[in-house]
């Protein structure tokens, strides 16, 4: 088939192979009984949404509601973050549809229409935030396996070279079922949240309550802002976009694009609960103070509550959320500069296709895991850092994106509607008005206290 189709046009091999994809893609539509048919094309079209969704409860994001769970107990998160799980599926949903629409990348889009200057601003910061999130999927990866017994000095190289393997040997097709394969194994969280035995009472108070124990402090605004960054994260547009595209989605798939982004959506939802609930009814009634330990002595303190299964179960969900939000954290970055400067760019391409493509996804890998390595990184910071950072960065990159999803010329048919405008702009408020708060608490430190 690849040979036939190369002999009809001078498309490249990336085009080739995404155009063998759509083609089964088209015989599944023409060829099946309705009910074998939808299936298969679940089966087919599900992907990019479940993985970003399940990419960005990464292992900072983890340690972030574990830390959250062990501080605050069960109260004001849970709600909070069943609340972000509709936001999560609005802002990512655009994604699907503007990808699909136009088959142009996020990065692509951005230089295209607002011109070289907000492309450079969304690409730079896109670059320098994915860097430092990709230092925390180390973190969490070398902590899940020094639980183990395995050094971090040991432990990291090992990481990398597993975020490196899938990527790169193997097409689109191939990394994004060895993922999601690897993503399902998030679903540890939730048989250690039933180790924790916590009372279902508390958390349904918690969850109709919505109150935040002790007010509005600066540690719980400080926590409120790493969660939203952990849910939502500028990364998370430029991947999913870039995925369809190079998934070869169109219009016709946009529903199975929405039903793959819900269930990914609700799975973060569920999952991040879990967490806060296996911490929140262990470590906070036992009045733990986490902030002085390491993630591996985190994981540790969890076996007089847990289990030593529990535990087991925690520390392999770690790693594996740090694999899965390392691989598409790094995709988003090498899709995303791909685009703008014209290099092959899909995992359809073999490393000598698109040698630019790969040589940035392994160098962000090279550095990332090299600075977890420097003696006495401040790895505990760094992970809660990186989730604020997420926050402070997603308001202009929502914006673009509202633009983007409101440009009648670029999307026809398939601009926002006024409810899409309203929900988005009241995300947009609310995460200025975060950051606002936040930035006078550093410059008062006293004001929330």
């Amino acid at each position: 088939m690849a040979q036939v189709l190369t002999n009809i046009t001078s498309t490249s091999a990336e085009d080739v192979r995404r155009a063998e994809d759509r083609l089964r893609v088209r015989h599944t539509r023409q060829n099946h009984s309705r009910w074998l048919r939808q299936f298969l094309l679940i089966w087919l079209l599900v992907g990019p949404g479940i993985l970003v969704m399940l990419g960005d409860n990464d292992a900072g994001g983890i340690l972030t509601y574990a830390t959250t769970g062990a501080r605050f107990g069960l109260g004001f998160f849970i709600p909070f973050l069943i609340l972000m799980v509709p936001i999560a599926y609005v802002v990512q949903e655009m994604t699907v549809r503007l990808g699909a629409v136009t088959g142009r990348g996020h990065a692509e889009l951005i230089f295209a229409r607002f011109g070289p200057f907000w492309g450079w601003f969304s690409l730079v910061d896109l670059a320098v935030g994915n860097l430092l999130t990709l230092v925390t999927e180390f973190i969490g990866m070398g902590a899940g396996l020094a639980f183990f017994g395995i050094p971090l000095a040991i432990g990291v190289p090992l990481s990398a070279a597993a975020v490196l393997g899938i990527a790169i040997f193997g097409r689109y097709w191939t990394a994004e079922r060895l993922t999601l394969g690897l993503a399902g194994f998030n679903l540890v969280f939730i048989p250690v949240a039933l180790l924790a035995h916590p009372d279902p009472a508390q958390i349904t108070n918690a969850i109709l309550s919505f109150s935040l124990p002790g007010g509005l402090t600066g540690a719980a605004l400080f926590l409120i802002i790493a969660n939203v960054g952990t849910t939502i994260a500028p990364w998370m547009l430029f991947f999913q976009q870039s995925a369809v595209v190079d998934k070869g989605l169109t219009e016709q798939d946009i529903p199975h694009g929405r039903l793959d982004t819900a269930v990914g959506s609700v799975a973060m939802g569920v999952i991040s609960v879990a967490i806060v609930i296996a911490t929140g009814a262990t470590l906070h009634p036992a009045g733990i103070d986490v902030a002085n330990l390491s993630q591996a002595d985190f994981i540790r303190a969890l076996i007089p509550f847990i289990g030593s299964v529990g535990a087991r179960l925690f520390a392999l969900g770690l790693i594996e959320a740090g694999l899965v939000a390392a691989i598409t954290i790094n995709l988003s970055t090498s899709w995303a500069f791909g685009e703008v400067f014209g290099w092959a760019h899909s995992l359809n391409s073999r490393l000598q296709e698109a040698p630019w493509f790969y040589l940035l996804y392994i160098a962000s890998v090279a550095i990332a895991a090299s600075i977890v390595l420097i003696p006495g990184a401040p790895l505990e910071l760094i992970t809660l850092m990186v989730q604020l950072v997420a926050t402070l960065l997603m308001p202009p990159a929502l914006l673009f994106l509202l633009l983007l999803l409101n440009d009648q010329e670029l999307m026809g048919t398939w601009t926002n509607g006024r409810w899409a405008n309203n929900f988005s702009a009241l995300i947009v408020v609310g995460l200025l008005g975060l950051n606002a708060v936040y930035g006078l608490t550093v410059l008062f430190p006293n004001l929330l206290n």
